[in-house]
């Protein structure tokens, strides 16, 4: 790979990871929580960090034995041409479905929330065009995007959270396990899969300056998300306490709306909360967007990934107006999102541990 190539930078990466997980999720995060494990939605998030942590420690172990090469590429050599187009298609399958979900939500919440008398379809295809544009950018273009979208991300959202828990009561998160948790093993598995954006790193790797410090960004990278969500999770259950949550679609979106700044110089942050949480929004649907897309070209041998930056729209506007109703589509996006564990935490363990036992890998250049 030439050196203008490797452009990204160990922070670059970093910021990537957490642009790219949090995103469309967060709303939903405490619901999701608290209907596993009640009171124990804490715990439960937290086991779906190590799970999340986990899937991204393999695949970036993956990406420094193949630096110059994503997984579509290094899979064919570890099991065969055939099998790993499968498991690729599959995958590219599987973002192309995130990506609309994400749509999907986005529009939900902007008409429910903002605009109350514009048409679904119309969020929901204006947001998968800004993705489809601003996805025909090159790997570097891509950081930047990242880059730019960061801080208006993360600090807000911190920002809210602090200030709201001025307002929780430690009884509510009272007993720690959960009162009587129904599904505490299911509710870890969903609350990993909203840790899935890490799979950008598969593509990321193979782009850094210094591909051998890849795992020190993906720990930076996923901790900062796996922190938020846990602070998240504690401060609605904390305020509201678990059974008004399962009452809520959007907990946090709520939380926000009884936070204030000090001095009352905002009286309520959910409007503020909105505006932050499109922006975080939109860097996550991109980053599942441009990997589907990326992996398409890369399975098909081209060197360009722009023939298809609007090639996948129609299908994925299709795949996101299908559930008939918000219940409907979270129900779905918990099953689609556990499912997707096989491929990005799965597949890529599996393969690693061949990698290992068929001590297979490839050197950096020296002389880029």
């Amino acid at each position: 790979m030439e050196r203008q190539h490797r452009q990204i930078t160990i922070i670059q990466t970093a910021i990537i990871l957490i642009s790219a997980i949090v995103g469309v999720g967060v709303l939903a995060l405490s619901l999701f929580a608290v209907r596993a494990a009640d009171t124990g939605a804490p715990l439960v998030t937290l086991f779906g960090f190590l799970i999340g942590l986990f899937g991204l420690w393999s695949v970036t172990k993956l990406g420094m034995r193949f630096p110059s090469q994503s997984i579509i590429q290094y899979s064919e050599d570890l099991i065969g041409k055939t099998i790993a187009r499968i498991f690729s298609l599959m995958i590219i399958a599987f973002f192309c479905f995130l990506t609309a979900f994400a749509s999907r939500e986005f529009g939900e919440v902007i008409v429910t929330s903002v605009l109350v008398k514009t048409p679904l379809e119309v969020t929901v295809i204006v947001m998968l065009l800004l993705a489809a544009v601003s996805a025909r950018a090159d790997i570097t273009t891509f950081a930047y995007i990242h880059h730019f979208y960061f801080p208006f991300i993360i600090f807000p959202v911190l920002l809210i959270v602090v200030f709201s828990l001025k307002n929780a009561n430690l009884i509510n998160l009272l007993p720690p396990l959960g009162n009587e948790p129904n599904n505490f093993f299911g509710g870890m598995f969903t609350m990993a899969a909203l840790f899935q954006g890490s799979f950008i790193m598969t593509i990321i790797i193979p782009a850094m300056r210094n591909p051998e410090k890849a795992m020190i960004a993906s720990y930076i990278g996923i901790s900062i998300p796996g922190v938020m969500y846990m602070l998240i999770v504690i401060a609605t259950v904390g305020v509201f306490g678990a059974e008004e949550i399962k009452k809520l679609v959007w907990p946090t979106l709520e939380l926000a709306k009884t936070t204030s700044l000090p001095a009352n110089i905002l009286e309520r942050l959910d409007g503020a909360f909105l505006a932050v949480w499109v922006a975080a929004v939109f860097t996550t649907l991109l980053s599942s967007y441009y990997l589907a897309i990326n992996f398409i070209s890369q399975l098909l041998r081209l060197h360009d990934h722009k023939l298809f930056s609007f090639f996948l729209v129609p299908f994925i506007y299709v795949i996101a107006m299908f559930p008939q109703n918000l219940l409907q589509m979270y129900e779905i996006i918990q099953t689609v999102g556990r499912g997707g564990l096989i491929y990005t935490i799965a597949y890529p363990f599996i393969l690693l541990i061949v990698a290992i036992l068929r001590q297979k890998k490839t050197k950096q250049n020296k002389s880029l």
